[in-house]
């Protein structure tokens, strides 16, 4: 979009406003004459129970990235939705503009899908701006009702989804951990139980952990320290899940909405260029991919007002019952990549791709921190026209 058009838009905007404020105006005038009427009270928000039943809803998500200079050619890597699921997420495609010399859409070989921008030299005021549209419907396993027959991964995905990476491995204390974890589990669903149970008993939520955490299984074990954000607990299920023969992922996204449950600390809406949120699944015989979130678990002990709430508060073991089947999608699925090398990049490969990346002459620029990078995410949800 031109300046001129811009213009225009706020024009448009300021004009729209002007009569809905000589309503409002007009409107309190006439309260003030008007005896006040007992408030009627406020809804309680439901149960937390998420539903396909639900039905599906729409978002937008502008990435907004405006770096600052230096040296040499700068580089942009901004992820887009690229996770194709009929049953809870449709991408519904993306647009961008800027003044980079090159933007083009690229795929890594995990299927995670981003924007890359590049500037040459000199540039003044580098920007980029995504718009991406995408459908969500909340997901729910009923385990009452598993597959007549056993379903069945392709086996070089199975393979895939069983493999250690970097961060994740498989073996010594991470293999040891979940054959305890494990023992005497009959079904590969009594299995997954067993370690997302243990997650949430035995792992918290660390706020001073930058971001989301990096994932780091082997030194969480090896140290006693399990403590962390969702990058780290739900990795550290995946990991688990893999040692113990299940095949699991990480799933990569952005809360885009609040809680239609009423959580304040499981949604977000309007800025999210700070709502990063991992997931996980695991894959079940009788079920086949099946949500899980441990994390946001022990998000809600620590952060749901009045905050630090015991495992035994209704709130916690509302959400601690659904997270093992289900996910409400108030967020958006960028991918599952692990272990990705940036197309064009200089720099080490990314344990995960959730964050804009960037880089300029002096090296990677700090993802974590939106204002010095500088990026705005910013969500809001769309009906039909």
């Amino acid at each position: 979009m031109n300046r001129r058009n811009f213009l225009r838009a706020g024009t448009l905007a300021a004009g729209l406003a002007l009569p809905a404020l000589a309503r409002a105006q007009q409107s309190a005038a006439t309260t003030a004459t008007t005896p006040l009427a007992t408030p009627a009270p406020l809804a309680e928000p439901p149960a937390f129970a998420p539903t396909p039943d639900a039905g599906w809803r729409r978002f937008e998500l502008t990435s907004r990235v405006e770096p600052l200079p230096g040296d040499g050619p700068l580089r942009v890597w901004v992820p887009l939705p690229a996770m194709h699921e009929t049953a809870w997420q449709r991408p519904m495609g993306s647009l961008w503009q800027g003044n980079a010399d090159l933007m083009e859409r690229v795929r890594d070989r995990s299927g995670a899908e981003m924007v890359y921008a590049e500037w040459a030299p000199g540039i003044a005021q580098p920007r980029l701006e995504i718009l991406s549209r995408f459908a969500t419907r909340d997901r729910a396993i009923d385990f009452s009702q598993p597959s007549a027959a056993p379903q069945v991964l392709p086996r070089a995905e199975r393979m895939h989804y069983l493999r250690a990476t970097a961060l994740l491995p498989t073996d010594g204390i991470v293999r040891d951990t979940a054959r305890d974890i494990v023992h005497g589990a009959k079904t590969d669903e009594d299995k997954a139980r067993a370690i997302y149970e243990w997650i949430v008993d035995n792992t918290f939520r660390e706020p001073k952990v930058r971001g989301c955490g990096i994932g780091d299984i082997r030194t969480m074990l090896e140290t006693g320290n399990l403590a962390g954000k969702c990058a780290d607990l739900n990795a550290l299920f995946v990991g688990l899940a893999r040692a113990a023969g299940l095949p699991a992922r990480d799933v990569y996204g952005l809360r885009v909405a609040d809680s239609r449950f009423g959580y304040k600390s499981l949604g977000k809406s309007g800025n999210v260029s700070k709502a990063q949120h991992c997931r996980a699944e695991v894959f079940l015989e009788r079920f086949g991919w099946v949500p899980v979130d441990p994390a946001d678990v022990r998000k809600v002990v620590l952060e749901e007002p009045p905050g630090k709430l015991s495992m035994v508060d209704p709130k916690v073991a509302a959400v601690r019952k659904q997270l093992f089947g289900a996910w409400e999608m108030n967020w958006l699925a960028y991918n599952v990549a692990h272990d990705l090398a940036l197309p064009g990049s200089k720099g080490a490969k990314l344990p995960f791709f959730m964050y804009p990346q960037g880089e300029n002459a002096t090296g990677r620029l700090d993802s974590l921190d939106p204002a010095s990078f500088v990026y705005k995410l910013s969500s809001k949800e769309i009906t039909a026209a």
